[in-house]
This record gives structure tokens, C-alpha cells and sequence, in this order.
């Protein structure tokens, strides 16, 4: 038999989720072994373009694992957030519902900021090798086999790993979850999410939009300095078009759906683009393995939710472990998971159907869904309460309307220590 590494928890996946668990764990208990395989070379993050809205309370985990100091540099505050239901033709496009004006932030700040991708990886990276955790990129986990007390882990190398516990945040088409046998809900919605950074020429005072449009939402999300990160649904079969077209055809397409109020646009970098869908994982946990963030969920960006439904993922799974540890108990037993799923999977599920709904709601042109759904906005605008709970659930407070469904959110979340 080859020689094996023994280690406490290994996780397959070296993104945000992967990480955050593996600094989250680490930290509150630094006796443990802890190992992140990623399959991506270490340099591949510095072509990222990408940025994520990171919401209030995945603030106050980063904060409390002590990377988001570093990483404020980079981060553009989201101070409001317009939200229009219009058409692609449409010249005006009527306000129905606006989210962070200053007299309903309490606590004086931003319900949101826009980080850019690679800013948060290369953060967790930092701390990840500050305290101690082994990270192994260009590297996968071809095949694992549960033991009596452990799982046998082969990485792609032919090295071996022995570990308690096996924690998938492989992403939304996850190989370890299918080896695993845990079957998912999913359909597709025949969509594609554009994502572009864009150059203006005027400011954008750190307000964001979401310009509900037939073909899909088109959100205009601040950077620092006068740039903007696209999120833009179209048809699959329009959204290709859109891809293979020149830069003028592209240019005049963009335009019309971004508008003329912070000047002249254009495109930085590539155009790039991903197939939305729903998908929902009927178990988040099997014995010595759990599932985390898009291996465990995959949804419509239409809320910007699915980035701090993995981090909400990321700490209670991390207070799971460490609480079970602390108690002397085995980390990897389902029984001791099974805290964790029950803890995340109605809050996803819940997501995943409002997601759906809105989707559903929204992407269309269907005359009578339109005058209702704008009914409904203007409702929500005009009854501060209501709004308040929408405003906590976009920033992951307590209080938000799933949130409250979901119980008492992990401590991390809260700023607190595990």
C-alpha cells in the first residue's frame, strides 16, 4: 500500500467556499490538520475578472477571520440599489422599488460591496498559508472510499490522503458529489449570464441597478473608480449571438440596455458567459462527506445571493466541525453533519424557489405578470416594514424573510467568533 497523509478534513475545491471553510476551521481550532486540493494552477486567478457582491454578513465573517482589512482596499461600497421593469426599447425606464437610501441604513453602512474575485481568493490564500493550512493546487480527487473510521482519498497524482472527514466545494457539476451518489434537482432555464466589466465616464456614486427586462434581469454592479461589473440574462440563442458578434454590434446592444447616464461605455477584457440553471442537492451530507456551496446549490443570479449562500455554507459547516471537535466527538460521523444540513438546506431550498419564482416572474413580457409584479414592487416601496426584511435579506442580516424562517444564523455571520 502507497504511503498516506493523514490529515483531520481535506477540501476538494480552492475557491471562495474551500477556502473560507478551510480559514474558518483552522482558526478556531488550529490543532487540526486541514488540506485544500484545488484543480486550478495558483496563477489562474489573476486572469479573473470577475467581481462578487459580498453582503453585510459575509462582511463580518471576513472581518472576523481576519482578511477583510485587507481586502477593503478593493472593495466598492454599494450605497443604493435601484431596481426599474422595463423594455429593451424602452427610452425611460420607471424606478419601482430603490434599496439603501440613508434613513433606512441604521447602522450607518452599506448593505453590500463589489469585490473583485481574484482580490478575495489571493486574501484567503494569505491566511490560509499564515496559519498553517496545506494547499495543493493543479491537483484533483479522482476517487475516495469510506473506511471504518476515515476516508481514503487518491488525488490524480496517485498521492494518498487519509482523512476524517471529505468536504466537496468542487463547483455546481461536482464529480465528488456524483461519486458521492447524492442525486440533485435541476432544470435548466434555456438562459446565459453575460458577465462583462465596463469603463464610464461619470461617476456611479456607488449605486447599483437591476433593470428587469424580458429576455432577463440586466444588472449594472459599481467597481472602484468610474467601472461597472455586468450581469446581463439573455436567451441561450441570443446570448451566443451576442457572444459571436463584432464589437459594434455588441457595442450598440450594450448600449441599449445600459443607457447613456454615465456617459460613453466600453468593454474591458473578454466577454464571457454560463448557462443558468436551477440546482438543488437532495442531501448536503453522507457519512465523512459533506457537500458546500455550489456543489450543494447552484441558482439564478437574479437575487446576487449565490456567493453568500456558499459563505453561509462556509461557517456553519466550519461551527459544525469545530463545535463537534471541541466536544470530543468524531467530525466526520453523519450524526454529527446532519447539523450542518438541517441548518442550510431549508434556507437553499427557500432561495432556490424565490429565485425560480422571481425568474419566472420577471423574464418575460407577458402583459398581466407585468402590471402585477409592478403592483407588487411599488407595494414593497411604499410599505417600510416589508422593505426592511428585503433589505436584510439581500445583506444576509437578521431579519430577512427566509432568515427568519432559518432560525439563529452561524456566528461568523454575526461577527462573532466560533
Amino acid at each position: 500500500m502507497k504511503a498516506e497523509t493523514v490529515v483531520d478534513c481535506l477540501i476538494a475545491g480552492g475557491g471562495y467556499v474551500g477556502l473560507s471553510t478551510a480559514v474558518a476551521i483552522k482558526s478556531a481550532a488550529p490543532h487540526m490538520d486541514v488540506t485544500v486540493v484545488d484543480l486550478a494552477p495558483k496563477d489562474a486567478i489573476d486572469n479573473d475578472t470577475r467581481a462578487s457582491a459580498i453582503a453585510a454578513a459575509a462582511n463580518n465573517m471576513l472581518d472576523q477571520l481576519g482578511i477583510w482589512q485587507e481586502i477593503l482596499k478593493d472593495a466598492q461600497p454599494i450605497n443604493k440599489m435601484i431596481i426599474t421593469d422595463s423594455r429593451t426599447s424602452d427610452v425611460v425606464r420607471p424606478i419601482y422599488l430603490t434599496f439603501g437610501d440613508d434613513k433606512e441604513q441604521s447602522d450607518n453602512r452599506p448593505f453590500a460591496h463589489m469585490l473583485p474575485n481574484k482580490s478575495l481568493i489571493k486574501a484567503l490564500r494569505s491566511k490560509a498559508e499564515e496559519i498553517g493550512i496545506n494547499m495543493i493546487h493543479q491537483e484533483s480527487v479522482e476517487h475516495f472510499e469510506n473506511e471504518a473510521a476515515s476516508v481514503r482519498v487518491e488525488l490524480g497524482s496517485g498521492k494518498f490522503f487519509r482523512t476524517k472527514l471529505l468536504i466537496a466545494a468542487d463547483g455546481v457539476r461536482s464529480r465528488l458529489r456524483a461519486a458521492s451518489g447524492i442525486r440533485t434537482v435541476h432544470w435548466p432555464y434555456d438562459q446565459m449570464g453575460i458577465v462583462i466589466t465596463v469603463s464610464h465616464e461619470r461617476p456611479h456614486n456607488g449605486v447599483a441597478e437591476e433593470h428587469f427586462l424580458p429576455a432577463g434581469p440586466f444588472a449594472i454592479l459599481p467597481l472602484k473608480g468610474n467601472r461597472s461589473s455586468l450581469v446581463w440574462t439573455e436567451s441561450s440563442r441570443d446570448a451566443k449571438r451576442l457572444l459571436a458578434a463584432d464589437e459594434l454590434t455588441f457595442q450598440l446592444e450594450l448600449e441599449q440596455r445600459f443607457g447613456h447616464k454615465l456617459g460613453d461605455i466600453s468593454v474591458e477584457g473578454d466577454r464571457k458567459a454560463f448557462p443558468l440553471g436551477l440546482t438543488l442537492s437532495r442531501e448536503f451530507v453522507r457519512d465523512r462527506f459533506a457537500l458546500a456551496g455550489d456543489a450543494a446549490h447552484g441558482i439564478h443570479p437574479i437575487s446576487g445571493q449565490g456567493l453568500n449562500l456558499g459563505f453561509k455554507d462556509a461557517a456553519a459547516l466550519a461551527e459544525t466541525i469545530v463545535e463537534a471537535d471541541r466536544l470530543g466527538l468524531d467530525i466526520g460521523l453523519v450524526s454529527v453533519l446532519e447539523r450542518y444540513q438541517k441548518w442550510r438546506r431549508f434556507d437553499t431550498v427557500q432561495m432556490g424557489i424565490v429565485t425560480d419564482v422571481l425568474n419566472r416572474l420577471f423574464s418575460n413580457d407577458n402583459p398581466v405578470l407585468r402590471l402585477a409584479r409592478d403592483v407588487g414592487l411599488g407595494m414593497v416601496e411604499r410599505m417600510p416594514g416589508l422593505k426592511d426584511r428585503f433589505i436584510n435579506q439581500a445583506a444576509g442580516n437578521k431579519g430577512g424573510i427566509i432568515e427568519n424562517l432559518t432560525g439563529v444564523p452561524p456566528r461568523l455571520l454575526t461577527g462573532e467568533a466560533i
